[in-house]
């Protein structure tokens, strides 16, 4: 019966939650699915001796990634704590620049992505990584359209995925390539996640959120904005409260956050909708107007250029539950 290779590659404190997510995932699809063609599933690392991941437990490559040959179906690529020195090592981003030649997909878990993007395998995609790391990945390699808002992102034939537990999502979505949505559900209620949650959905969370700044005015007029976003928040109103010009409120946002204060303050209200839209009932009408979007049509448009999904579409990803 011909098999999917599915490659894992791990290295020196790489993160074991990012390779464990892939590997148990394929493995649950082959126990419940008995699919026609079955996953092979190869964690690899350099040398193929243990990989010390950086929780300090190790695991025994299956195969050395120095002499693993195609064809690959799936060529996966694991972050962690010891990704820049993964990204550095010449050899270890050749032999995976050169696998990447030889797979169907090519992939990364969290910050992986930035092996890929040492080996040029992103050049000109769009892609994403951990939230945390994806101003240094952007910084690093312009090259890169990096956008760290969604779960994952597919340009062509190349995945990147978020932060650690995106692995099974990004894995459940082959499962769902390859052999259909039903035995993705299947696998999804034996892992106990989210039935389908899907790529563009933003790695949204109170726990997410961007540590405050540092500067006194510009902090306390996020938090006004966070706490006020149905009032008036517009340039001039801003500088206004702040006891400064507009301009000069535009080069400390811009400084600070980033960028200048009408995005920050859309992007802000953005947010506060899907927190509003995740967990309560309210009409999507309502919701526009408790964030200071003037019609639901405006919180649309928003929430699709942010997030690449529509907010009635996020809320059903939210409240779907398993069938009975």
């Amino acid at each position: 019966m011909a098999e999917r290779l599915m490659v894992v590659v791990g290295y020196e404190s790489a993160e074991l939650l990012d390779i464990a997510g892939v590997t148990t995932s394929l493995a649950m699809a082959n126990g419940l699915g008995e699919p026609a063609v079955p996953y092979r599933v190869s964690v690899v690392g350099p040398g193929g001796g243990p990989i010390v991941c950086g929780s300090g437990l190790s695991l025994q490559s299956q195969h050395s990634l120095e002499r693993l040959v195609g064809p690959i179906d799936t060529l996966i690529v694991s972050g962690g704590v010891g990704v820049q020195r993964a990204a550095d090592d010449r050899r270890l981003v050749g032999h995976v620049r050169r696998l990447a030649k030889e797979s169907r997909r090519v992939a990364s878990v969290c910050t992986g992505a930035g092996v890929l993007a040492a080996a040029g395998l992103l050049d000109g995609r769009r892609a994403t990584t951990h939230w945390q790391f994806a101003p240094r990945l952007a910084a690093r390699h312009p090259e890169i359209e990096v956008d760290a808002a969604p779960i994952y992102i597919r340009d062509g034939n190349v995945y990147t995925s978020a932060g650690i537990t995106s692995a099974m999502d990004l894995t459940l979505a082959f499962i769902e390539e390859d052999h259909g949505p039903e035995l993705a559900r299947e696998v999804a209620r034996h892992l106990v996640v989210y039935l389908q949650r899907p790529g563009t959905q933003a790695q949204m969370s109170l726990f997410t959120a961007a540590p405050p700044p540092r500067d006194d005015l510009v902090r306390a007029l996020v938090e006004h904005i966070a706490a006020h976003p149905d009032q008036d928040l517009g340039p001039a109103a801003l500088a206004a409260r702040a006891g400064v010009t507009p301009r000069h409120l535009s080069r400390l946002f811009t400084e600070h956050l980033g960028e200048p204060p009408g995005r920050y303050v859309r992007r802000a209200r953005t947010e506060a909708a899907a927190q509003l839209l995740a967990s309560t009932e309210l009409p999507v009408a309502s919701v526009a107007a408790r964030c200071g979007f003037g019609t639901a049509e405006t919180l649309r448009q928003a929430f699709v250029g942010r997030y690449g999904i529509s907010p009635a579409r996020f809320r059903a990803t939210q409240t779907r539950r398993a069938p009975r």
